[in-house]
């Protein structure tokens, strides 16, 4: 989380406080369409201790959006179940490159800092040794003589 601490009477869009009766009339559906979507696991209400469907404002939105598919493009329901899988499958797989990428960053940064270490360490006398190209020059040596006085 965030590091601070959560309402519990804080209503959210995940918080499910709607009875099927209320929730149909929200998503212009029939109470009993709504079991069907349950049955067929096409949206997924919680439940109270006595098994009473709950829905929350984005089982509302879903609702929705599964009518609108139906109706207006004319998708089935096994369809717009497997519709509803890839994008729940899409947004994990984003919020996990999310993750990713965090951690990549954080790792980057730390590389950087040990890199910058490493420099601010090297002795300051010390040069970079540069190779020095061969040649078949040669070079021939011969001491100064003495001259005898």
């Amino acid at each position: 989380m965030d590091g601070r601490r959560r309402n519990p009477y804080e209503l959210t869009e995940e918080t499910p406080v709607y009875v099927i009766s209320v929730a149909a009339q929200l998503s212009g559906l029939h109470p009993q369409t709504l079991r069907q979507y349950d049955r067929l696991g096409l949206v997924s209400p919680d439940r109270t201790a006595g098994r009473g469907r709950r829905y929350s404002a984005r089982d509302i939105e879903l609702l929705r959006t599964v009518q609108q598919l139906s109706q207006d493009e004319g998708i089935n329901l096994a369809g717009i179940k497997r519709i509803i899988e890839l994008e729940n499958q899409v947004a994990a797989l984003q919020n996990r490159v999310a993750e990713l990428q965090s951690a990549l960053d954080g790792a980057a940064a730390a590389m950087q800092q040990r890199e910058a270490a490493v420099h601010a360490s090297y002795r300051r006398d010390l040069v970079p040794y540069q190779e020095v190209q061969q040649t078949s020059a040669l070079v021939v040596w011969r001491p100064k003589r003495q001259q005898n006085d």
